[in-house]
């Protein structure tokens, strides 16, 4: 695998673990507009029974590249990194700084919209009409259940990181948030801080094991209804932009959205739309990435 080819897989991982951190936000949305959705997928569903049977009969080196190892070992070393290295950074930041970081991701997500529907083939614009509005129906539902009280059992963690990891692969669909509204959140996200290995390890065997799952769904469904599958998920991220609106007020109700004062504006103002509009500028520099790398096998 080339150099810079390697680089970007690897900084392509960083910037999905930086999504998956943030409440709201979906690393399986990162990984769809910046090219590397499709053979993630088919690395990941690689992973099976089979694999045994190419091990035994081309050794180590034939089972590695039947699953595109250093594809995923690129990855998942980026997203593990920046899990790391960003999680402490990006929770002081919900705090101190949380328009500056929503205004990022509004524009991200925002920009993302248009790139997954636009290679859509829309044969039908009632049926488009009704599927886009099931993902979006059903991510605002998500979005208004009221979190359960943090748990911290090490078999709920596993189920819940089962959850949250399919979650993180589907775009539109935060995994740290179903973990807000599992509870886990705090738990997990302190054992990240603290180098917690028990719960670690948990979290990890859950996440694995929920990935192998689902992933072979998703991969049936992008098969047999891409078009479908694509249009819930259009509707799925739309769905999504409420969560990560920057302009919000905590209440013991929920959450309270509402508009700046455009004609007036302020620091903050001028803060959200500058990072609104690098997140929107990103989204097209990963496209233009993706574009140059989505007919290789990387």
């Amino acid at each position: 695998m080339k150099g810079l080819n390697s680089l970007l897989i690897f900084l392509k991982g960083m910037a999905m673990g930086a999504a998956d951190v943030v409440p709201g936000v979906s690393g399986g949305t990162i990984a769809f507009i910046s090219g590397i959705y499709d053979p993630l997928l088919r690395s990941i569903n690689a992973i099976n029974l089979s694999l045994f049977k190419t091990l035994k009969a081309e050794g180590i080196k034939g089972a590695w590249k039947s699953i595109n190892g250093a594809f995923l070992l690129l990855l998942f070393a980026g997203i593990a990194t920046s899990v790391v290295s960003l999680a402490k950074l990006l929770s002081t930041l919900l705090e101190t700084q949380p328009i500056m970081l929503w205004s990022f991701f509004f524009g991200l997500i925002l920009a993302s919209i248009v790139l997954v529907w636009r290679p859509i083939v829309h044969r039908n614009k009632w049926s488009t009409a009704l599927l886009s509005s099931i993902g979006l129906v059903s991510a605002l539902s998500i979005s208004l259940f009221n979190p359960l009280p943090e748990a911290s059992s090490l078999i709920y963690l596993f189920f819940s990181a089962a959850l949250a990891i399919c979650a993180m692969i589907l775009p539109g669909i935060s995994g740290s948030f179903i973990l807000v509204l599992l509870g886990s959140y705090p738990t997990v996200l302190s054992a990240v801080h603290e180098r917690n290995l028990s719960v670690l390890l948990v979290v990890g065997a859950g996440a694995v094991f929920g990935l192998l799952s689902f992933s072979k769904l998703l991969k049936w469904l992008f098969e047999h209804f891409k078009n479908a599958t694509l249009t819930v998920l259009v509707g799925f991220i739309a769905g999504s932009l409420p969560k990560i609106w920057p302009w919000k007020i905590e209440t013991e109700l929920g959450l309270n959205l509402y508009l700046p004062n455009f004609k007036t504006p302020d620091d903050q103002l001028l803060t959200g739309l500058m990072f609104m509009s690098l997140g929107l500028v990103l989204v097209l520099f990963l496209e233009f990435i993706g574009n140059t790398t989505k007919n290789k096998r990387v």
